[in-house]
């Protein structure tokens, strides 16, 4: 089952006169379940076309379908409760709050979901042990390594019960190890929880944990069936 839709999607910035044409008439599925690299150069438009799986933007003209529900217009508030319910994120910057605990970190979206402390308790002392933390639980992010770091951020992202993550190149602030790590981990959670993850990436070790590689280029979905064994 199709959990994000794009249907000749477009997407222009305009700077002063000047317009970019990020997407040109971009068509895709994302299925439940997925584990899928979004792949191409820089400029190819893999990170717009994030941001509108994310609802973090919408399209010039296009449609875009989260769990069903075209979102492609919809307001910013309104897009904001799709992701609050439906969408996980994992950031290159890792982008935890720098005050908060790594325990605080990741209950903070349920927080915002106004989950009951018994449930929120449960859920983030789980997603820690999942990702290796559950010794880790009271530290700051600046007393975390940058790979500890990325694990408490994937814990935040699955912290909603979300039906996808989106990984914008979550593996490009790590060395060799811990992008490994990092991606043994994240296969584990899709397998565990059904959770699909979508990764925009330039890194081979990426490519090589997905099930499926949509390569991008000039805007455009030039391949969305490479399976990658």
């Amino acid at each position: 089952m199709a959990i994000i839709e794009a249907e000749n999607v477009t997407k222009i910035y305009q700077i002063g006169e000047v317009e970019t044409h990020a997407l040109n008439g971009v068509t895709m599925e994302i299925e439940s379940g997925e584990f899928a690299a979004l792949v191409g150069p820089s400029g190819s438009g893999k990170t717009t076309m994030l941001q509108l799986m994310g609802c973090l933007d919408k399209p010039n003209s296009g449609i875009v379908r989260v769990n069903g529900q075209d979102v492609s217009q919809y307001k910013a508030n309104q897009r904001a409760e799709i992701r609050r319910e439906m969408i996980g994120f994992i950031f290159q910057f890792f982008a935890l709050v720098p005050v908060l605990s790594a325990y605080e970190n990741v209950e903070l979206p349920l927080l915002l979901n106004n989950v009951n402390e018994k449930e929120r308790k449960g859920r983030v002392n789980s997603l820690l042990e999942a990702v290796g933390l559950s010794d880790r639980a009271k530290h700051r992010p600046d007393q975390l390594s940058g790979g500890q770091q990325q694990r408490v951020a994937i814990a935040r992202a699955l912290a909603p019960n979300p039906i996808v993550v989106l990984a914008d190149e979550p593996t490009a602030n790590l060395d060799t190890e811990n992008g490994t790590q990092a991606m043994d981990i994240m296969k584990k959670l899709n397998e565990d929880t059904g959770t699909a993850f979508v990764f925009a990436t330039h890194d081979p070790r990426v490519m090589s944990y997905a099930t499926r590689v949509l390569k991008m280029q000039d805007g455009r979905l030039v391949d969305n069936n490479n399976a990658v064994d």
